[in-house]
């Protein structure tokens, strides 16, 4: 079963500069899932939007998938009535899924696919006329979905759904954007178009000819493994990830960093093939990266590797209109993403098509000490010598931490607590993590009507909603993966533009179970740093680099970069879209960026802001989205 190209097909449109809409969406790869209906076909003609196409049929011969992707990153399969597909990095081909197609008739089915898969891929199903879709969990591969004319439809692009709707973006769920950490669940990551619904990571999409609904299907693991146990596990998960990315591949390219960088690399390293990998310096005279980056490869034969100078790399809020195209959604990466780019350029310009990053390691790895609160009800001894361990270690204040151990709230009554102390004090830098959450403010300069907008939303979500797990900090982690996530995808986009694919291998399906699976007691601990990724990683990564203790936050580079592109950043706040939306006040936003960031303002609080006005800013070169 393979896909078929399908001619361009002509529809009475209003004019438009396809050149610069092909660019913004097209340029990416993308598809649109269609029900099995003839319903669906006007459907399928708006999505070729007058472009070549390619299109998969389901096993009753209407359009199924439509879309634009490079060879080899969709695969199909197909026995009678049942077709798979599956989209992204994978290790299946089409005899396997049409062997697997010969055992499914239910879309409950593809549970026991979907818990096996290995890799980064959309899985799509089309099982005797009704379609499953589903992307990953912490959301690099994400579902969106819209009823078009009554059609239940899919994509991997909300802004793609938005042109096929004819709908612009949502001035409440822009306001969301303000938030700062922009992380909490269920109102973080919403699509930001009108009429557009994100699917949850951890569930699956039907579309049932002219119904689509929700079902759950993933839930995280009980973490009860020991270290011994659970080391292995995570060890095999992800050299079989790495593998995934780097099988028939020459020369592949890797980060080389942090920790987490540092085993995969080393995992890549050990294929046999050449590895590349590059460490960018930094001006903050306490980052280290590069001096353990050496030590690394001294222990790594056959690892050619590259150190970028600290002034060669751009500062953060440079390239922000190089980094933000194509993006759809705002996207904190916008303010720095352009760092990591020139690395990715560098390694496309140096011939690899795969680059690798440890990004994800930070949330499974060092993971969230809200596991605390949880482990102080079942090992106290553990949780007591652990929580002064870490109070010396952040000064966390005593009576802060009593506070905190004492709230035993669910989730929707800390949430609504949430949407109560908005605009209250900012935590400091030495409040404990122990809550749900992060208590999010909205920035100074949000209007009353911004902040009441948001508030409502958080409330109105604090109703119904059900944590990404009941422990506390399963729940922080899995939050954090799904917001951050959402940067690497839409860094993937981009880098992809440059012909070099971006591999995450720690967000990962099977390695993310790998890793929560691990014991907390044994995962979370002040005496070691990332101690699970020291013991899965003994014996691969050399063991002068698994004594590392330290890594830079990031933080010294902000400042230079607020001072070197402060007039690009003044500009941005002159005829501010946020404010003409009546979220910005846009006096106010300039005011502070004449002058370095008090220390009462949280680190990275205008990231938010800066993302959101580039990416309507963004919005502003290609035509308004249309239905023709």
């Amino acid at each position: 079963m393979t896909a078929r190209v399908a001619a361009p097909r002509r529809h009475p449109a209003k004019p438009r500069t396809d050149e610069q809409e092909d660019r913004r969406v097209s340029g990416h790869p993308w598809f649109v899932v269609l029900p099995d209906t003839d319903a669906a076909g006007p459907v399928a003609g708006a999505a070729a939007a007058d472009r070549p196409v390619r299109v998969v049929d389901h096993p009753s011969g209407r359009p199924w998938i439509v879309g634009s992707w490079p060879d080899g990153m969709l695969a199909t399969g197909r026995a009678g009535d049942t077709a798979l597909a599956v989209v992204g990095r994978h290790a299946l081909d089409a005899c396997a899924l049409a062997d697997r197609s010969g055992r499914i008739t239910h879309v409950a089915d593809v549970d026991k696919l979907a818990a096996g898969l290995v890799g980064s891929a959309h899985l799509i199903a089309s099982v005797r006329g009704v379609v499953r879709v589903q992307g990953t969990v912490t959301g690099v591969r994400r579902v969106f979905s819209a009823d078009l004319a009554g059609i239940p439809v899919a994509a991997d692009r909300a802004d793609l759904l938005a042109r096929l709707l004819g709908t612009g973006p949502d001035e409440d769920r822009l306001a969301l954007h303000l938030l700062h950490p922009h992380v909490l669940h269920p109102v973080a990551g919403l699509p930001v178009w009108r009429g557009v619904e994100a699917l949850p990571g951890d569930s699956y999409l039907v579309l049932d000819r002219d119904r689509r609904r929700t079902v759950r299907w993933w839930t995280p693991p009980e973490p009860v493994l020991p270290m011994a146990d659970g080391a292995p596990r995570l060890r095999e998960a992800l050299a079989a990830a790495v593998a995934v990315r780097t099988d028939g591949h020459h020369l592949v390219s890797c980060d080389l960093g942090g920790l987490d960088s540092t085993a995969v690399c080393a995992l890549a390293a050990g294929r046999g093939g050449p590895v590349a990998a590059w460490t960018a310096a930094s001006l903050d005279p306490v980052a280290d990266d590069v001096a353990w980056a050496e030590r690394t490869v001294a222990g790594l034969p056959g690892v050619e590797h590259h150190v970028i100078p600290a002034e060669e790399m751009p500062l953060v809020f440079g390239g922000l209109d190089d980094v933000v195209d194509g993006f759809d959604e705002p996207c904190s990466a916008t303010v720095d993403g352009a760092r990591w780019l020139t690395i990715a350029r560098r390694a496309a310009d140096r011939g690899s098509s795969v680059h690798l990053t440890g990004f994800g390691g930070d949330e499974l790895l060092y993971g969230s000490l809200a596991h605390l609160h949880d482990l102080l009800r079942t090992e106290p001894r553990t949780a007591l010598r652990a929580l002064r361990g870490f109070a010396a270690k952040y000064r966390w204040p005593r009576r802060a931490v009593l506070r905190q151990l004492a709230d035993t709230r669910p989730y929707r009554r800390w949430l609504a607590g949430v949407a109560e102390e908005l605009t209250g004090p900012p935590p400091g830098p030495t409040e404990p993590l122990l809550e749900w959450g992060f208590r999010v403010r909205m920035p100074p300069w949000a209007t009353p009507a911004a902040v009441a907008s948001v508030r409502d939303q958080i409330r109105a979500a604090a109703r119904d909603v059900e944590p990404l797990s009941p422990r506390r900090g399963q729940q922080r982690e899995l939050e954090t993966m799904r917001y951050l996530s959402r940067m690497t995808r839409q860094l993937g986009q981009v880098s992809g533009l440059m012909g070099i694919e971006l591999g995450a291998p720690y967000y990962d399906d099977r390695v993310v179970e790998a890793g929560l699976a691990v014991r907390p007691a044994d995962r979370i601990t002040p005496w070691r740093y990332k101690p699970l990724i020291v013991a899965a990683m003994r014996g691969i990564v050399p063991d002068t680099s698994l004594d590392r203790q330290t890594k830079a936050n990031g933080s010294g580079d902000l400042e230079p970069g607020l001072r070197r592109h402060r007039a690009e950043l003044l500009a941005l706040w002159e005829d501010s879209r946020l404010a003409a939306l009546g979220l910005l006040d846009a006096a106010a936003v300039r005011e502070a960026c004449t002058r370095p960031l008090p220390p009462e303002m949280q680190f990275g609080v205008l990231d938010q802001v800066v993302a959101g006005e580039v990416w309507l800013r963004s919005l502003e070169h290609v035509p308004a989205p249309s239905t023709s």
